[in-house]
């Protein structure tokens, strides 16, 4: 019996990609780099904590109804046969309990937010739970991808300060054409297995072009984050984790030159180090104006 329990557990656990802790470092960094501007490194214990564990229960959330969307057509994509529910090894209505459990707790965490994050939590509640439906009507869920991702930016700076600044929505927008920059990455490495189940992408929508966008991308975000640290008044510190990122961004382009899946996924990988980048430039940066 406690066999069985324990093996149900980790499905669940695998469900809700623990297993797999990149996506929700991917999602965490924007959410750090927003505290860190808002409260000029100095978060409030509090805020810091529910912004944590609330970025850890809503991607897990995300990837349990992600897979609930596409249980017709993980089985047919290579990457995919193996998850859960595509395997057969969780049924379709345990994935929606699962899922309803980690918005419930993620929920209880805001509540101990002010009203104004509260609400903004709904919005959040919504994108999440819709972002996998998008890959049947747009070639552009990547983009829908990261203006869910991105909202624990303006979540961040209302949590913190109980407002939204400028500064906000300029590294809102930052955070946006990052996570369609890597998500096009991600979903490279399905673009054969993508296109002839008809699932719909913007490593497909690209096309040959694909690269030549993804760097344009890149520059644009880098131009962006610029002005976030303009505007934050920020000091060399950050400028050096820029230009790191900066680095960064110049070997992903390497990794994804000749677009072989195990490369293209490689670089999705790097994004992480992208967004660490942007944060200890930031933590230094502060921790040097308070010190």
């Amino acid at each position: 019996m406690m066999d069985k329990v324990k093996d149900r557990l980790r499905q669940y656990w695998i469900l809700a990609r623990f297993d797999k802790p990149i996506g929700i470092l991917i999602l965490l960094w924007p959410a750090l780099w927003a505290l860190w501007v808002a409260s000029n490194g100095k978060p409030d214990l509090l805020v810091l904590t529910v912004i944590c564990l609330g970025v850890v229960l809503m991607r897990a959330a995300g990837c349990v109804i992600n897979d609930y969307a596409d249980r017709d057509f993980d089985p047919h994509v290579e990457r995919t046969q193996q998850r859960p529910i595509a395997a057969g090894k969780v049924k379709p209505k345990e994935a929606l309990i699962v899922f309803v459990i980690l918005c419930l707790l993620a929920f209880g965490l805001v509540l101990l937010l002010n009203i104004y994050t509260i609400l903004l939590s709904f919005i959040a509640a919504f994108l999440a739970a819709s972002y996998p439906f998008m890959k049947r009507y747009t070639h552009l869920p990547q983009a829908y991808l990261g203006i869910a991702f991105g909202w624990a930016v303006p979540m961040s700076f209302s949590a913190q300060i109980n407002s939204i600044p400028p500064v906000a929505w300029v590294m809102y927008l930052a955070v946006v054409l990052w996570a369609l920059v890597y998500d096009t990455m991600y979903a490279m490495v399905d673009k054969d297995d993508d296109l002839k189940i008809g699932v719909k992408s913007t490593a497909i929508l690209f096309g040959a072009y694909d690269r030549h966008i993804m760097a344009g991308l890149q520059i644009i975000i880098i131009g962006l984050l610029i002005v976030v640290g303009q505007i934050a008044q920020a000091n060399w510190p950050y400028y050096g984790g820029l230009l790191i990122a900066t680095g960064l961004s110049v070997y992903q382009q390497k990794l994804i030159f000749n677009r072989e899946r195990a490369l293209c996924f490689k670089a999705f990988l790097n994004s992480n180090w992208f967004g660490l980048a942007v944060f200890v430039g930031f933590a230094f940066d502060y921790w040097l104006r308070n010190s």
